[in-house]
């Protein structure tokens, strides 16, 4: 290797170890977001699997921010596990068209899905998980385990 693409490699290399902590200190995503008590009492209420507390809280959240994907994903979820999948489909769909990458989003409508029995769409946000997950992510997996569950059960 030259003296030059020794430079080049090691420039590029320093560079990729500074960036996340630039986007970081710069406040990129939602590391310098402000807390939202009603979003963080919602998660605390889906732990506890009082599903119409979450939804409340969730509603409220967003009234204030119809844009958090992350509160449409959990309303979604939400919804869910309540019984209500049409709700539960319009957030997820919300959440995804804020953030096409929202890897949960992608794993809990992948599993609403399942619970419609429509299992090529289900398999679509599989493939799209991925596609995103470089290596395999908590999401794919679950997801991916979701699906042969689903198979398994309809080939007995």
């Amino acid at each position: 290797m030259t003296r030059y693409k020794f430079l080049i490699l090691v420039s590029a290399l320093v560079f990729a170890f500074m960036l996340p902590g630039r986007i970081c200190a710069e406040g990129g995503g939602s590391f310098n977001r402000p807390a939202d008590p009603d979003f963080a009492q919602a998660n605390t209420a889906i732990q506890e699997k009082d599903w119409d507390k979450a939804i409340a809280l969730l509603n409220a959240s967003l009234a204030r921010n119809e844009k958090n994907a992350d509160a449409h994903n959990l309303l979604g979820y939400s919804e869910r596990m309540r019984g209500n999948l049409d709700a539960a489909f319009r957030h997820y769909e919300r959440a995804l068209e804020l953030d096409p990458k929202h890897r949960g989003a992608h794993e809990y409508v992948g599993e609403a899905y399942l619970m419609a029995d429509n299992l090529p769409k289900a398999e679509e946000h599989l493939a799209r998980l991925d596609e995103l997950c470089f290596f395999s992510c908590k999401e794919y997996r679950d997801l991916n385990a979701a699906v042969a569950e689903y198979k398994q059960k309809r080939a007995n």
